[in-house]
C-alpha cells in the first residue's frame, strides 16, 4: 500500500506522456508504437532501472492487450467498407498465412541452420500481421477502401491461425493428418461464437434500458471480452470469437453507437500504449543486440520472399493487379502481435526461444520503422492513394471543441409548449442554429416555417458562447411558448 501513490502516479506519467507522443509522432512521421517501446526500454534496466522479467505474466498481460485491440478494430470497421475485399481479406488471413510458415520456415531452416520445427515456429510467429499496426497507419494513409479493407480483414482474422501454429509447434503436438481438421475447427467454431454473441449482444443492448448512457460502451466491451473467453473454453480460437463479434456489434444499430465507438478508440489506444511499454520494459538491449544478425535476416527473408510469395498465391483466384499485389505485400506490418506469439514457446520453456523472441524486437523495429515510413510514397508511386475517399468521422467532442461548437439534442415532449411553434419564433441567438429535426423516425432539415410539434427530436448546433442563451430559449418556449419574452419567462 505504501507503493500505492508511487505506482500510480508512475502509471499516470507514462500514459500522459504516450498520449504526447502521438501527436510527436504524427509531426516526425515516427509511428507512435516504436515510441511506446522506447518509453519501455527507457523505463527498464537498461534506464531508470526497473527490472522485469515474467514471460508468463507478459504474455497473459499481450493477449488480454489484443482482445482490446481487436475488439477496437472490429467495433470501428464498417462492413460496407470491407465487404468488397472479403474474398482476398480471408485468402490472405488463411492461405497466405500457411504459404508463409512454410517459406519462412524453409528459409530460416537453411540460412539460420535452425532445426524444422524451431525454424516452421519462426515461421508461424512471423506470419500474423500486426492489427494495432495496421489500424493506426493504413486508416490515415489515403489509400483506397479496397486495400485497407482487405488488409484489415487480413490483420482481424490473421492472428487466430498464427496462435494455433505457435502453440502447436510449442508444445511439440505430433503433425498429423487431424492437425488440418483441428484447424478448421478452431476457425470454424471461433467463427460461429462470434457470430453467436455478436447477434444476441445487439438484440440484447437495443432492449435493455441501462441506467446510464456510459454503461453501453463498457456492457458493449463485455461482450467482446466473453466471446474470447468463450471461443477459449470451446478450444476455438478465441481471437477470432472476439473479432467477429466486434464486426457484427460495430455494424448493428446500437444505442449511444458513437460514445461506443470512442470509448473503444480510446480503450484500444490503452491497450497498446500498455502493451508496447510493457513489451519495452521486458526487453533487454543488450540481448537484443546480439540477436542484431539474426532478426535482420529474418525481416528480409519475411518482407522480400515470404509475404511476397504468400500474396502472389493467395491473391491468384481474385486476380488482383499487380500494382494491388506490390502493395499488399509491402503493407504486412508486423508489430505487438509477432513478440506477443515468440513468448508463447518462451513459457513453454522451448529451447531456443529467447533467442526468437530478441530477433523479433529486432525485426519488429526495422520493419516499422521501414514499411510505415514508405507506406503512402510506395501507394503514391503505384498510383494507389486516393486523397478524395471518404471516411467516417465520430461526431464527439474533440473535433467540435477545435470548432468552438457544441450539440444539443432536444426532445419536445408530450404538452410543451412548443408544441405548433413555427421555428423563426424560436428565435434561438445568433450563433445557434437548428440542423436537424427528427419526427416520426425521418430525419428532414427544417427551415423557418417548419412547425415544430410533440415528440419531435431537435439537434442545436451552437457556438460555445452562445450555448447557456440557447438553452435558456430553448426552455423559455417549452414552458410558455412563442410569447414567452412577454409573459417574463427567461428560462432560468
Amino acid at each position: 500500500m505504501e507503493q500505492l501513490p508511487l505506482v500510480l502516479g508512475t502509471g499516470g506519467a507514462v500514459l500522459l506522456v504516450a498520449v504526447i507522443a502521438v501527436r510527436v509522432s504524427i509531426k516526425v512521421g515516427l509511428p507512435s508504437l516504436l515510441l511506446y517501446l522506447g518509453m519501455g526500454v527507457l523505463l527498464g534496466e537498461a534506464g531508470f532501472g526497473i527490472h522485469y522479467d515474467n514471460p508468463e505474466l507478459t504474455q497473459s498481460l499481450g493477449l488480454a492487450a489484443l482482445v482490446m485491440i481487436l475488439s477496437e478494430g472490429g467495433l470501428t470497421t464498417r462492413w460496407s467498407a470491407v465487404k468488397p475485399s472479403l474474398g482476398i481479406g480471408i485468402a490472405l488471413s488463411t492461405v497466405a498465412v500457411a504459404v508463409s510458415i512454410a517459406v519462412t520456415g524453409a528459409a530460416l531452416h537453411w540460412l539460420l541452420g535452425l532445426d524444422w520445427r524451431m525454424a516452421l515456429l519462426w515461421g508461424a510467429v512471423l506470419a500474423s500481421t500486426d492489427a494495432a499496426a495496421v489500424f493506426s497507419v493504413l486508416r490515415s494513409a489515403g489509400i483506397g477502401k479496397r486495400l485497407v479493407g482487405a488488409l484489415e480483414i487480413e490483420s482481424g482474422i490473421n492472428d487466430a491461425p498464427a496462435y494455433i501454429a505457435v502453440v502447436v509447434l510449442a508444445e511439440g503436438t505430433t503433425v498429423d493428418w487431424s492437425l488440418p481438421l483441428l484447424v478448421v475447427y478452431e476457425l470454424a467454431a471461433g467463427l460461429v461464437i462470434g457470430l453467436a454473441f455478436g447477434w444476441i449482444g445487439a438484440q440484447a443492448l437495443r432492449r435493455a434500458a441501462l441506467p446510464a448512457t456510459g454503461l453501453y460502451p463498457l456492457a458493449t466491451m463485455a461482450v467482446c471480452v466473453v466471446a474470447y473467453s468463450s471461443g477459449q473454453l470451446a478450444h476455438a480460437s478465441g481471437l477470432l470469437a472476439t473479432y467477429v463479434a466486434a464486426l457484427v456489434l460495430g455494424n448493428s444499430k446500437l444505442p449511444h453507437r458513437s460514445d461506443t465507438l470512442s470509448f473503444a478508440e480510446g480503450l484500444g489506444w490503452l491497450a497498446q500504449i500498455g502493451l508496447f511499454v510493457l513489451l519495452g520494459l521486458f526487453a533487454s538491449p543488450g540481448r537484443i543486440f546480439e540477436s542484431l544478425v539474426q532478426g535482420l535476416v529474418a525481416g528480409a527473408v519475411v518482407l522480400l520472399l515470404a509475404r511476397p510469395l504468400s500474396v502472389l498465391l493467395s491473391s491468384l483466384p481474385f486476380k488482383v493487379p499487380w500494382r494491388e499485389q506490390v502493395f499488399l505485400s509491402w503493407a504486412g506490418l508486423r508489430g505487438a502481435v509477432p513478440i506477443v506469439l515468440a513468448l508463447i514457446p518462451l513459457s513453454s520453456g522451448v529451447p531456443g526461444a529467447q533467442e526468437l523472441v530478441d530477433a523479433v524486437f529486432v525485426l519488429v523495429i526495422v520493419l516499422t520503422l521501414l514499411q510505415g515510413a514508405t507506406l503512402t510514397p510506395l501507394a503514391k508511386a503505384l498510383g494507389l492513394a486516393q486523397h478524395a475517399e471518404a471516411h467516417e468521422i465520430d461526431v464527439d467532442s474533440a473535433p467540435l471543441d477545435e470548432m468552438g461548437a457544441e450539440l444539443l439534442q432536444v426532445r419536445i415532449n408530450a404538452g410543451s409548449k412548443m408544441h405548433g411553434v413555427y421555428l423563426a419564433e424560436l428565435r434561438l441567438p445568433v450563433g445557434a442554429t437548428i440542423s436537424l429535426l427528427v419526427r416520426d423516425g425521418a430525419g428532414f432539415t427544417p427551415n423557418k416555417n417548419t412547425r415544430l410539434q410533440e415528440l419531435d427530436q431537435l439537434l442545436v448546433v451552437t457556438t460555445a458562447d452562445v450555448r447557456d442563451a440557447a438553452e435558456r430559449r430553448l426552455r423559455a418556449v417549452d414552458r410558455a411558448g412563442r410569447l414567452a419574452r412577454w409573459k417574463g419567462e427567461s428560462g432560468q
